[in-house]
C-alpha cells in the first residue's frame, strides 16, 4: 500500500469512528435528560367534565392470527360507548377479512361501536388506511394500534385527559412485550425497546426537544393531524414524519411511561430484520424530506440539534460497515508504531461508541424495575445484535436516501404469548442473502483474528472480536432453524450465476 492510499486509510478510519463516538456520547446525554423530569410536566390531569369522542383505528393486512385477540381487546376499553367509534381498517387479501367480518358482526350485536372499512388498492399501505379511515371518522380524538397489541381496558381513560391541555396534540403510551421470555431474540429485542422508550423518549419529552408517535399505542389530536398536513405515504415511517410535520406546527406530544400497552414481539430473525430495515429506510427519507425545514425552522438550537441526531441516527450503521472493512487494514498500517495510539486513540473513541451502549440500556432497565440486574446478561447479546444489523439496515439507509416510497411490509404476527410456540407459519419469510453476507463476515474476521494472533497484534484482537461478535450473533440467532441458512448461501449462489 502506497503511504498516500495509507494516510487516506487511517484518515477515513479515524473519521468513522468519530462520528460513531459522537452517536455514542449523545446516548450518554440522552441517559442524563431521562432522569429529569419532563419540561413543563405537571401532576396527571384530571377527567375531564365531559369526555370527547374518540375514534380508535385498527389497520390490519393479513394479521389471521391475531386480528380477534385485537378485537376482543380494543372492545373492552372502558370508555362511554357514546364517545366511542372503532374502525377496523382491513386490507388483507386473505382469509383475514372473513375473520374480521365475522367478529366485527358479534361485537356489532354486543352494542359495541365498531365498523369494518376494506379496501381493495391497499394504496398508501398503512398511512393510506389511517386516511381512508380519517375522512368518515367522528372522533376529536384518534387512538390508533396496529394487530399485535391487546390494550388494558383503562387505556382511553388513562391517555385522553392529557387532551385538556389545548395544546396537547399527541399521548404517547409504552409499548410492553407479550413475549419477552420467548427465545434470546425477542429478550434482546425487548432491551432496544424499552431502551428506546425509556430512554430516547423520556430523555426528549423531558429536554422538550422532539419525539414521534411510534404508529400504534398513541392517541392523536385529530386537529393536529390536519394541520400537519395529514398522513402521507412517501416515506416507510409514516409515524415518524407526521410527528415531525405536527410538531413543526406547533403541537406538544406527551409521553407517559407510566401507561404500557403489551405486545408481541417478532419470533423470527427474518421478520425483525424486515422490521428494522423499513424503519432504517423510512427514518433516512424522513431526514431528507424535513431535515432542512427542522434546521430552517426558528426552534432553540437544542431542539435542532436533538432533531438532527434524531432524524440522522441510522447512517450509523453505514458508517459501522465502513468501521467493519477498515478496522483491520488500519491496524496493519500501524503495526509497528508500538502500543500507545491504539490505547490513546483507539480505545477512547470504541469506547465512547460501545460503553455507552451498555450504560444507555441499563439506565432502560434500571426505570423498568423489577429484578433488572439479570436482564443485564443480556447487553453482550443486544450488541452483537447492533453490530450484526449494520448490513441490513446500511443499505436500507442507503436507499431512503435518494427514493422515497417503497413497499410496506408488515411484520408478520402469530399470537406468541410467554414461551409458547407460534401458530402455523403460513406468513413465513423467506430467507434472506444478508444472512449469508454476515456469515461472510463473520468467517473474515475470524481470519483477521487468527492473523492477528499470528502477527503478534494482541492489543487488535478486542477490537476484531466486537465485530466477530457482532456478526456471529447474527448467524447464531438463525440456528434455531438451521435450514434458513442454507437456503440464504443456495439464495446467495444463484444470485451470482450468470442469467
Amino acid at each position: 500500500m502506497t503511504p498516500s492510499l495509507g494516510a487516506f486509510v487511517l484518515g477515513l478510519y479515524y473519521a468513522v469512528l468519530g462520528v460513531l463516538a459522537l452517536y455514542g456520547s449523545h446516548r450518554l446525554l440522552l441517559v442524563l435528560r431521562c432522569r429529569r423530569p419532563a419540561a413543563g410536566a405537571a401532576a396527571e390531569p384530571a377527567p375531564p367534565d365531559e369526555w370527547p369522542r374518540v375514534t380508535v383505528q385498527l389497520p390490519l393486512y393479513n394479521e389471521i392470527h391475531v386480528a380477534r385477540r385485537l378485537l376482543r381487546a380494543v372492545a373492552g376499553l372502558d370508555y362511554p360507548r357514546d364517545r366511542l367509534e372503532i374502525q377496523v381498517l382491513d386490507d388483507s387479501s386473505d382469509d383475514t377479512r372473513r375473520v374480521v367480518a365475522d367478529e366485527v358482526a358479534a361485537l356489532r350485536a354486543a352494542g359495541v361501536p365498531i365498523t369494518h372499512s376494506t379496501r381493495d388498492d391497499r394504496g398508501g399501505f398503512k398511512a393510506g388506511a389511517l386516511a381512508a379511515g380519517l375522512r368518515c371518522a367522528r372522533g376529536e380524538l384518534v387512538c390508533v394500534f396496529d394487530a399485535d397489541f391487546v390494550p388494558r381496558a383503562d387505556f382511553l381513560r388513562r391517555t385522553v385527559p392529557w387532551f385538556t391541555d389545548p395544546a396537547v396534540g399527541m399521548v404517547q403510551a409504552r409499548w410492553g412485550h407479550l413475549n419477552r421470555d420467548f427465545s434470546l431474540l425477542t429478550r434482546v429485542q425487548a432491551l432496544l425497546l424499552d431502551g428506546h422508550f425509556l430512554v430516547e423518549h423520556a430523555g426528549r419529552h423531558a429536554a422538550g426537544c422532539f419525539f414521534n408517535f411510534n404508529g400504534t399505542a398513541g392517541v392523536w389530536r385529530r386537529q393536529a393531524i390536519a394541520d400537519a398536513g395529514g398522513w402521507q405515504a412517501d416515506t416507510l415511517t409514516e409515524d415518524l414524519d407526521l410527528s415531525y410535520r405536527a410538531q413543526l406546527a406547533g403541537w406538544r406530544f406527551v409521553f407517559l411511561p407510566a401507561v404500557v400497552a403489551p405486545a408481541e414481539l417478532p419470533v423470527e430473525l427474518a421478520d425483525f430484520r424486515s422490521q428494522q430495515r423499513r424503519w432504517a429506510q423510512g427514518s433516512a427519507q424522513t431526514a431528507r424530506k424535513l431535515l432542512g425545514r427542522v434546521l430552517r425552522s426558528p426552534l432553540a438550537g437544542r431542539v435542532k440539534a436533538e432533531a438532527l441526531v434524531h432524524l440522522t441516527a441510522n447512517w450509523s450503521y453505514p458508517l459501522m460497515v465502513v468501521l467493519a472493512l477498515l478496522v483491520f487494514p488500519a491496524m496493519l498500517l500501524r503495526r509497528g508504531s508500538g502500543p500507545w495510539q491504539l490505547l490513546l486513540l483507539d480505545a477512547p473513541l470504541f469506547g465512547a461508541a460501545t460503553l455507552s451502549v451498555l450504560v444507555f440500556y441499563s439506565t432502560a432497565q434500571q426505570a423498568q424495575g423489577g429484578r433488572w440486574w439479570r436482564r443485564l446478561a443480556r447487553l453482550p447479546a443486544l450488541m452483537g445484535l447492533g453490530i450484526g444489523l449494520s448490513l441490513g439496515n446500511a443499505a436500507a439507509v442507503l436507499t431512503g436516501a435518494w427514493r422515497d416510497g417503497g413497499t410496506f411490509h408488515r411484520t408478520p404476527k402469530y399470537r406468541v404469548e410467554g414461551v409458547r410456540r407460534p401458530a402455523a407459519d403460513r406468513y413465513a419469510s423467506r430467507p434472506s442473502l444478508t444472512l449469508a453476507l454476515e456469515a461472510l463476515f463473520a468467517l473474515y474476521f475470524l481470519l483477521c483474528g487468527v492473523v492477528a494472533c499470528r502477527l503478534g497484534m494482541w492489543l487488535s484482537l478486542p477490537f476484531l472480536a466486537l465485530f466477530l461478535h457482532g456478526y456471529a450473533t447474527m448467524v447464531a440467532l438463525a440456528l434455531p432453524r438451521p435450514m434458513r441458512l442454507v437456503s440464504a448461501v443456495a439464495t446467495a449462489r444463484r444470485a451470482m450465476l450468470p442469467r
